[in-house]
């Protein structure tokens, strides 16, 4: 198998990502929302460790567009989670709530085309689902958080196409928090980190949810509070290269001792300028093509 990412229970063993680049340098932060931390030139360089980190893991990664890139107007595009999810059937390509980020899904689209992934399925019109608001609960259940990025018609879209392959979709509401231009994700409060364990933000996130994990035997380790508003909610954005060995945003010393204290090891990464800035966190700077 060459592809799917659902399973949890494996490691990150290749990963599409995207160098910030000429489009980033170019940024307008007030028309892309970016935080007055944002510095394009440092952002770079802290998106440089964190592929170190990825590497190091032995994940091999796969670039959406060469590093080198001339500026096409996607500043947003580093964060190739949104655009796309994989699944062991196949590959899924979604149409951005985020109308600035469009242009996203043509990129990967081909990308999958030239790593031979099957797209079977693709979102079109008025149908929006970001990746930001998927969350695997088990290899056959997909979480998906309706909000300002993912709506109901979009949902529905998903469900449609993983049907078939045995995969069920479930819905559950997001807040209005600080409203639609900011980027509030069903993965901003629930930042899985072995397969029945994640990181939540319990205030936010959706009662309904909760209770289905819990239900499931889920332990969820609610993140320091003033850590969480602190950055905006990136102290919740944790990517686990395989079931407690995770990768977050330096400055958080109270989450991360937290999730060390259930066996996690923990690695850092400096990501003001490019985490806290610019709205996403290292979930949000990968998009997990296998876990194996």
């Amino acid at each position: 198998m060459t592809y799917g990412a659902e399973n949890r229970s494996k490691s990150l063993a290749q990963v599409i990502m995207r160098a910030p680049g000429a489009a980033l340098a170019a940024a307008d932060p007030v028309r892309w929302h970016y935080g007055p931390q944002f510095d394009a030139a440092r952002a770079a360089v802290q998106h440089g460790d964190l592929t170190r980190i990825i590497e190091a893991s032995g994940a091999r990664i796969h670039w959406l567009t060469p590093q080198d890139a001339p500026d096409d107007g996607l500043a947003d595009a580093m964060f190739v989670q949104d655009p796309s999810f994989v699944t062991r059937a196949g590959a899924v390509v979604l149409n951005m709530g985020k109308a600035l980020r469009r242009g996203e899904a043509d990129l990967h689209a081909a990308a999958y085309e030239a790593l031979g992934v099957p797209v079977i399925g693709r979102l079109t019109g008025a149908a929006t689902v970001e990746s930001g608001d998927c969350v695997w609960i088990d290899p056959d259940t997909l979480a998906i958080g309706r909000g300002a990025r993912s709506n109901q018609q979009g949902i529905d879209a998903v469900a449609e196409i993983l049907a078939p392959h045995g995969i069920r979709v479930q819905a559950y509401d997001l807040p209005y928090w600080t409203g639609p231009e900011a980027c509030l994700h069903l993965m901003s409060l629930i930042s899985p980190l072995a397969p029945k364990m994640a990181l939540i933000h319990a205030p936010l996130l959706p009662y309904a949810l909760w209770a289905d994990l819990r239900a499931r035997g889920w332990t969820l380790l609610h993140a320091p509070e003033d850590e969480f508003h602190a950055s905006n909610g990136l102290s919740l954005n944790v990517l686990m290269l395989s079931p407690r060995d995770v990768v977050m945003v330096d400055g958080f010393p109270k989450t991360r001792a937290l999730m060390e204290t259930q066996g996690c090891r923990v690695q850092v990464f400096a990501g003001d300028a490019l985490c806290i800035a610019c709205e996403g966190g290292p979930t949000c700077l990968t998009r997990p093509v296998l876990r194996a």
